[in-house]
């Protein structure tokens, strides 16, 4: 019973790490680039792709929705989970700001 939960540890490890190491890289750069006021709407914005990237691997590799282990569709929760926790504690003019941003047009380009 031992060797399996320590299987089953280093197991989860190996999932967790490279996801972990996909998030802070992104996060850091968004908390290091942007205004300290748009850092939560982009920060839900990042959580969201991530748990629709996880949503469709788990679609696409058939993954068990009803597993007592840990599944793509566990950790598109709770991504989700995340990223409306990051929305909630925006607030609406900061999104407004960052949208603003992100699709405002040059002066220089052709209308």
């Amino acid at each position: 019973m031992t060797s399996f939960n320590t299987v089953h540890s280093l197991r989860l490890f190996g999932v967790l790490a490279p996801l972990s190491m996909l998030i802070v890289g992104p996060a850091f750069f968004i908390i290091r680039v942007l205004q300290p006021g748009l850092v939560l709407p982009a920060l839900s914005i990042l959580l969201f792709s991530y748990a629709a990237i996880a949503a469709v691997v788990a679609r696409c590799i058939h993954a068990d929705r009803n597993s007592k282990n840990t599944t793509p569709w566990d950790i598109a929760g709770a991504f989700t989970l995340m990223g409306c926790t990051a929305a909630i504690f925006s607030e609406p003019d900061q999104v407004a700001l960052l949208f603003e941003l992100l699709f405002e047009r040059h002066s220089d380009t052709p209308q």
